[in-house]
């Protein structure tokens, strides 16, 4: 399969998750037409791939995307969270990356979090790594599982969650998806230890 065809399909299954018109997602790259996309589509139907209305894919074509879910808080983004995002997206064809809520934030973090859960979605979203950004869910990361439905869960060198709880927690909404531990970014960097420093650097001024 072509590149343009996997984007497509990727798209696609986005658009279905935020609503969108998938055809304004694909032309955002400026790679193809919107008559070229056409082309492509009418393509994937005939192959079973995509369905009639263009805008969902049939279980054959969502069975050839590898869709790859990773977490945090992403309150400042640092070369860790870049090179955790890169080795997620490595990982498949599509990364959908949820950030905790503001909530979640203070009980991982012990502190709230300088950014709102809106505003780091955005930050997260704006990365071109990243194919879609989620707010989480209050109390049960598994809601957000059963939506996105990854093959591969991605989970970040320094996260508190172990594979056997998020493995457990699959098999009871009966998803078959692999648990992915990154290894630690070098240099090792976090978002506490960044504002740790800057504010020290600011109260020596």
């Amino acid at each position: 399969m072509e590149q343009i065809e996997k984007n497509i399909l990727s798209a696609i299954y986005v658009s279905q998750i935020t609503g969108e018109n998938p055809i304004e997602k694909i032309l955002e790259n400026k790679m193809i037409s919107e008559e070229q996309i056409s082309e492509r589509m009418d393509k994937l139907i005939r192959e079973n791939l995509i369905n009639q209305d263009k805008t969902t894919l049939t279980e054959i074509g969502r069975g050839l995307l590898r869709v790859v879910l990773a977490g945090g808080v992403f309150d400042i983004i640092h070369p860790g969270h870049i090179s955790t995002l890169n080795a997620a997206n490595a990982l498949g064809d599509v990364l959908v990356v949820v950030v905790a809520t503001d909530n979640t934030a203070v009980k991982m973090k012990k502190r709230r979090p300088i950014h709102s859960q809106e505003q780091r979605q955005e930050l997260v979203n704006s990365l071109s790594v990243v194919d879609l950004c989620l707010i989480g869910q209050e109390n049960n990361i598994f809601k957000t599982v059963n939506l996105v439905k990854p093959q591969i869960i991605a989970l970040g060198y320094d996260q508190v969650h172990q594979e056997q709880f998020i493995t457990e927690g699959c098999k009871k909404i009966e998803l078959d998806a692999k648990v992915a531990r990154l290894q630690s970014p070098i240099p090792e960097s976090s978002s506490s230890k960044i504002e740790k420093e800057y504010g020290e650097s600011i109260h020596g001024i």
